[in-house]
C-alpha cells in the first residue's frame, strides 16, 4: 500500500475505498472527515444495518474495499451485517467501530472474520488503523 497525492492505494494501485455505517450522523460525519484527511475515499454511508446491506450491494464489486460498521444500530447489528456480509462475499475487509465492545462481540466478530475490532474512542486513529490492515 502506497499514497498517491493525498490518496491511499492497495497494493493494485486502486484508491483504498470505505463505507461508513452508523446510526449517528454526527459520528459518520466525523469518520468520513477522518478518513478523508487520512487519504481513504468514503464511497458510501449508510444509518443502519439494511441500508448497510443495500448499499454494499450496489457499491460490491469492486468497492467498497473497508466496510466500517458501528455494531449497535436500529434494526440489525453490525456483526449481524458483518456475518451477512461474509456469507457473500468472505474476503470482504470489515472493521466493528463501537463504543461497545465486549468480550463476548469481539469474540463473535473474530469468529465471523471481522478484520479488526476499533472503540469508538480510537476514531481520530481510523486512518492508519485501516492502513495497516490494508497492508498485512
Amino acid at each position: 500500500m502506497t499514497t498517491r497525492g493525498s490518496e491511499t492505494v492497495d497494493d493494485t494501485g486502486g484508491a483504498v475505498t470505505t463505507l461508513v455505517v452508523d446510526d449517528d450522523a454526527d459520528m459518520r460525519l466525523l469518520v468520513r472527515s477522518v478518513l478523508r484527511r487520512g487519504g481513504i475515499d468514503v464511497v458510501g454511508e449508510a444509518a443502519d444495518g439494511t441500508e448497510a446491506l443495500a448499499k454494499f450491494s450496489q457499491l460490491h464489486p469492486p468497492e467498497p474495499t473497508v466496510v466500517l460498521l458501528d455494531n449497535q444500530m436500529p434494526d440489525l447489528t453490525g456483526v449481524e451485517v458483518a456475518s451477512r456480509i461474509k456469507r457473500t462475499s468472505p474476503d470482504q475487509l470489515i472493521v466493528l467501530f463501537s463504543a461497545y465492545l465486549s468480550e463476548s462481540i469481539i469474540a463473535e466478530a473474530g469468529r465471523l472474520g471481522v478484520a479488526a475490532c476499533v472503540s469508538k474512542t480510537d476514531a481520530l486513529k481510523l486512518s492508519q488503523i485501516i492502513r495497516d490492515l490494508i497492508a498485512n
